[in-house]
């Protein structure tokens, strides 16, 4: 494994516009004026038969318009979608210097996790507004689940809802690219290494960056400790956000904790495979592929209000008081929003 200097509170780590209809053109009786010849002729009734409908010829003006097909748009997502795979084919598209690869995540990782986010988990925003339309921010949150499907909920969350449309740039544990398929999926989403350097320099070029300072000790705790902060470490998030005066915003995600109950861990399995813990839920491994299917829980994700620490001196970010204050601030604050948001829930499921 490659030496990198993390950060320590790892510690050990609605869309398109509607087609215009046209315009319904009223019947030519309707507008015929003194003089003009009818287009209808009045036709009487048969003896013995009543007046129908279908007993009046219709002239070609009086038939309804038929509905126009949306052909043009139809072959603009055509067009645009071979585009992209010519792009893809030849290599002509960009990624960054961390391997993001905007293009891909809007148009198709986005789009892959959009239907989980929506209509599996049915996430909840709140406090959207509280994240700033530009320059950089620190987003840090609570981890839970077993899986890190909080990291990418929250993802979608900020791209999907935030006026601007803003990309999450989340520092991920160094397993996250030791893993193959998902070291590349991390990388095109735009994961990066949870170290200092990174994390500094994204800030630095005014990218949104969120972390999850619990690690693997939120994500791998036991069932019974569900909704409890873990320890956030020494507070390096807190020192890099007063490097780059950039402000931090707490997110409290609800909803994370229930998608994969860990009721047991299989430490001797979990050396043996290289994993901080192997889990054990009421359906895995007992139910094979069939128990990592996450059960579906109702989530809610709350942004709070930012915290500023561009009124510090420069010197600030080797204060070891400031930063513990900085940091149990804001951990007090997600725990308290935590606490708030499961007393408003009436169900874990709907």
């Amino acid at each position: 494994m490659a030496d990198a200097k993390v950060i320590p509170f790892d510690d050990d780590r609605s869309r398109g516009g509607a087609v215009q209809r046209p315009t319904r053109r009223r019947s030519a009786g309707s507008r015929r004026k003194n003089g003009e010849s009818a287009l209808v002729r009045e036709v009487q009734p048969l003896p013995g038969r009543s007046f129908a409908q279908d007993d009046v010829p219709v002239t070609r003006e009086e038939q309804p318009p038929l509905k126009p097909q949306d052909d043009a748009g139809l072959e603009r997502r055509i067009a645009s979608g071979l585009a992209f795979l010519r792009r893809r084919l030849t290599g002509d598209y960009e990624v960054d210097d961390f391997g993001y690869d905007e293009e891909l995540t809007d148009q198709v990782l986005m789009s892959l996790l959009r239907p989980v986010y929506e209509n599996y988990f049915r996430v909840e925003v709140k406090g959207v507004e509280n994240i700033p339309s530009e320059g950089g921010a620190l987003i840090v949150a609570n981890h839970s689940g077993t899986l890190p499907l909080d990291g990418l909920m929250m993802q979608v969350a900020v791209h999907d809802h935030h006026p601007a449309g803003r990309h999450l740039r989340l520092l991920a544990a160094d397993l996250v690219f030791m893993l193959p398929v998902v070291n590349e999926l991390a990388r095109k989403l735009g994961h990066t290494l949870a170290c200092a350097e990174d994390a500094e320099r994204l800030l630095g070029q005014g990218e949104l960056v969120g972390v999850m300072p619990e690690g693997f000790k939120g994500i791998g705790k036991p069932f019974s400790e569900r909704y409890k902060l873990q320890r956030f470490g020494r507070g390096g998030f807190v020192s890099t956000a007063l490097r780059k005066g950039t402000p931090i915003i707490p997110c409290s995600i609800v909803g994370a904790e229930e998608i994969y109950p860990m009721i047991g861990n299989a430490k001797t399995l979990a050396r043996l495979l290289g994993f901080p813990y192997f889990p054990l839920t009421p359906t895995f491994p007992w139910l094979g592929p069939l128990g990592a299917i996450p059960l579906p829980t109702k989530w809610t994700i709350q942004f709070g209000e930012p915290i500023p620490t561009d009124g510090y001196p420069p010197e600030a970010a080797e204060d070891p008081m400031l930063m513990f204050n900085l940091t149990d601030q804001v951990r007090e604050q997600i725990q308290h929003t935590l606490y708030k948001l499961l007393v408003q829930r009436r169900s874990v499921f709907f």
